[in-house]
Parts: structure tokens; sequence; C-alpha cells
């Protein structure tokens, strides 16, 4: 029997292969070690620079997902100590890594995370599968020494008993779930009702944050996404995002006064450090319309294909205006109590332009709770106040009640008037303040009217795949109708004032 002597190279590669080994299944402690440990053990490159002033690094988000379930890591910051949740909004362009990195946050889940329950719902079948794929080619390049069983086709356990499963783009499949951790990617093509059922399925253990997920490219200014990213500062959900900038390859050897990105890049190109090929962008940005590039790679805003006030433009109409005594005051009303109930404060300034000043929005209150609300914020008496318009189907009298809101608020001290329009006459006036003929505008919002803001931006036609024939009429959403509408009132009444109707009750 002969015995064989492990020669110095081959004890040296054993060592090296254990110490490997070893050095895969040790947390990441900071950061930095935790981009290492990506770039090493699954060769991603993790862009790590913000190029964009008001953006995020993808790293950014992954080290948000990945240290939120560890105090010790979270201490070096205050916000992320006072963390309830490990929610975030993934706001970034296409081809910007955003599956993929999900799909590496979720195997960093599983490895370092026992007992984490993790699923992946993507706005299609396909879109869920693409994440899950990434996952596996993980797994099946050093990682299913993790696995307790084989990788399924849906499906993988872990040894720690974290667990990973892709859901399908139903309520069925989303109901009755209790995991830690949702990722929604391509949130845009979710459907509303497994939207709504999503929201439920979170929950904390003594270990976990509960985390839900939200990735997608946003593609509609009246989309889920951009309804998402709107209300995300109200619940203190991070929101990151980036675009081509932070994810593109670093400009080397070009002359920038001849690349077709110049207008765009304005040399932020040069600082990256990213994987997306130069000469791709250029190729994408010539094939694509210049809305499609600027919502689908630049992430500036989503398209404006549908929308009704496609000129509007918050950095030219949005502006800080305060009350002016010396101007006349006017007030319109649209009328709900399921849907909002909506009154706007406006002021025509001696140029002509209009000027909304303030907004109050509310539903699910009484006519009373209203009338108190809009006399209390009104900025002069009420026997100053020009003209009170509003909703001609405010005269209406109520079958149960037997009154009208008009009547109702002329008993609470408030006169209405209003006068009969077609809806196109009110957004043809709307638009032409927003942008006349020649080029010029007379509508001013203040930033104190957020909904309304939001409203200019988002009131679109219904959408063209879901209806037989083009509609002429916009859609009443029961969102962004109802500010619109409050508008609209003021602009025909203003424009017909000689012919407006105030009537007694």
């Amino acid at each position: 029997m002969t015995t064989t002597i492990p020669t110095k190279r081959q004890t040296n590669l054993e060592m090296a292969s254990h110490v490997y080994k070893t050095l895969r299944r040790t947390r990441p402690t900071t950061r930095q070690d935790l981009r290492n440990y990506v770039k090493v053990f699954l060769g991603i490159s993790v862009p790590d620079k913000r190029i964009c002033p008001e953006h995020n690094s993808p790293m950014d988000y992954l080290w948000h997902s990945f240290s939120a379930d560890f105090p010790d890591l979270r201490a070096t910051g205050h916000e992320q100590r006072a963390m309830k949740n490990a929610d975030a909004v993934i706001w970034a362009n296409r081809a910007g890594g955003k599956t993929e990195l999900a799909a590496v946050a979720t195997l960093l889940d599983c490895i370092f995370k026992p007992n984490c329950q993790v699923r992946i719902l993507g706005g299609s079948g396909e879109q869920s599968s693409r994440m899950y794929e990434y996952l596996t080619g993980f797994l099946h390049h050093g990682f299913d020494e993790f696995l307790s069983g084989p990788a399924l086709k849906g499906k993988c356990r872990f040894t720690n008993n974290s667990t990973v499963e892709v859901l399908t783009q139903s309520p069925t499949s989303v109901r009755g779930q209790h995991i830690q951790k949702l990722r929604c990617d391509e949130v845009e093509l979710f459907d509303e009702d497994v939207f709504a059922a999503a929201k439920f399925t979170t929950q904390s253990t003594a270990n976990l944050l509960a985390a839900m997920e939200l990735i997608s490219t946003m593609h509609r200014p009246y989309g889920l996404m951009q309804r998402v990213v709107a209300s995300a500062p109200q619940f203190g959900t991070p929101v990151f995002k980036w675009c081509v900038w932070e994810v593109i390859e670093k400009c080397i050897g070009r002359t920038c006064s001849q690349c077709p990105l110049w207008p765009d890049c304005q040399g932020r190109a040069k600082h990256a450090n990213g994987y997306l090929k130069i000469d791709d962008c250029i190729t994408q940005m010539r094939r694509a319309s210049r809305a499609g590039f600027e919502a689908e790679m630049l992430c500036k805003r989503p398209s404006l294909e549908n929308v009704v006030f496609a000129e509007f433009d918050p950095a030219v109409h949005v502006q800080p205006i305060d009350y002016d005594p010396s101007l006349p005051l006017y007030r319109t009303l649209d009328f709900g109590f399921v849907n909002p109930f909506v009154c706007l404060w406006i002021q025509v300034d001696n140029a002509g332009v209009i000027r909304v000043i303030d907004e109050y929005i509310r539903s699910r209150a009484t006519i009373d709770v209203h009338a108190a609300e809009i006399k209390t914020r009104t900025l002069c008496a009420e026997e100053q106040v020009a003209a009170t318009f509003c909703d001609p189907a405010g005269a209406g009298v109520n079958d149960v009640t037997g009154t009208s809101i008009v009547r109702e608020l002329r008993t609470l001290g408030i006169l209405t008037r209003f006068r009969r329009s077609r809806i196109l006459e009110g957004i043809e006036l709307v638009r032409r303040a927003i942008r006349s003929g020649d080029g010029r505008s007379s509508l001013l919002i203040s930033p104190q009217c957020p909904r309304l803001i939001e409203a200019m931006q988002c009131y679109h036609y219904p959408d063209p795949a879901t209806t037989a024939a083009p509609q002429e009429l916009p859609l009443k959403d029961g969102i962004y109708d109802h500010p619109i509408d409050a508008l609209r009132y003021f602009f025909i009444n203003q424009k017909n004032n000689q012919k407006t109707t105030a009537r007694r009750y």
C-alpha cells in the first residue's frame, strides 16, 4: 500500500478552497464588504456612484435591503435605527439591473437570514420567472450547498429554513401568504386587485423586518408606480431612484461634442462606474421617441401620450404664490362624499394670470364640516369673496333629505354660482391657460396644492387597449378628475361671469 503525500501546491489549493468556502458563508459587515462579496462570489459589480444629485446608486438599494435586519449594521444611521419596516420603492431605468439586483437581495436574505420567507411577484408570469431564473443561476454557480434539496421550477428551500417561491399575478395566489419579504417586480403592470391583496402579506418576526419592495420603471404618469412614488413620503418609505447615468460604463476617450448623448449626458458618463455599454445607449436613444427615452432611460417623467394636459410642466406652472389682498378672491367647488370634495382658492392678477393659491380636498365628511373648513381657510371676510363657483349638479334636490348641497351651503353662509357646460369646453379653457397659441402661459399653481398638481399631470383618457374605440372624454377615475373638475368650473364661470347663474333656494 502506497501513501500519497500531498504536494505543497495541493495543500495551498486546499487551504485556499477552504478559505474561499468560509468567506462565502461569512456575513458582510460593511457596505464595502457587501459590494466585494457580490463581486467575488457572483461576478457582479454593483454600481455605487450617485451621478444625478437627486438620485441614488443601485448599491444604496442593496445595502438598505440587506442591512435592514441586522441592528449592528443599521447602528451607523439614525434614520435606519428608527425603521419600523424595510419597505422600499425602486424606480429605475430599463436595463438598470433592477430585477437582477432584487435576485441578489433574495439570495442574501436566504443565506444570511434564517427562517426568512421570500416571495417573488411579477407584473406578469414572465417577469416573476426572470427574477427567479437569476436566483437559480446564482445557486448553480457555487451556492447550491446552501440548499436543502433541488431547486424546483418555482420554489426552493435552504438548509436554514429560508424559502423562495414565485407567486402568480392573481389575488388567490397572494392571499393567505404570511411572509417577511415580498419583491414586486414591474409594479406598473400589476392588477389593482392583486396589488391591494399583496399589501397584507408581509409580517415581521423577532429577527426579521417585514419588507414589501416595489420595483419598476415608470411608464405612465397616472399608473400604479406613479401613485406609489407620490405616496411614499407620506408613509416614510424610501424611494431608490437611478437612471442610465448611474449604470452606464465610464466614458473614456470619447469627444463629448461629437457624442449623440451629450445634450443629456453633459459629461456625467465620465464619472460613472456602471456596466451599460455607451454604444448600446446611443442605439436605444436613436430607436426611441424623445418622450420614450426620457421616460424609460432618463426617468424624467413617464410618457404623456394619453395625458389630457401634456403641456403642463411643474417647472413652469408651479411657483410659490401668496394671497394678494388687492386682488379678488374666488373659490370653486366639486362635490363628493366617497369621492373627494374639492375646494380651490383662486385669484386673477392684473395681467390675467390665474393663480391657484390653496386647495382643500377631503372625503367622507358632511357638508357642514366642509363649509366650516372653507370659511376658516378663506383669507378674507365671506362678503369679500368675489364668487364661489360650483358643480351644477349641486343644485339637484336629494330624494332623501329633500334639499340640495347648494341650498345647504347657502344656509351655512356660503353663496354659490354655477353655469352648465360641456366637459370639453372647460378642458379647452384650461389648456389655453397652460399654453396659449402664442406660447404664453396664464396659469400658476402654488406648491400648497399637491393634489391638484398631481391631477394636472395624471388626468388622462381611457387606455386605448381597454376600449373598443378612442374616447373623446377623459377617464372619470375618482382620483384625478375631481380636482380638475373644480378647476374647470372656475374657468367656465369666470369666462362667462356676466352669464353666471345665482339662485335662491
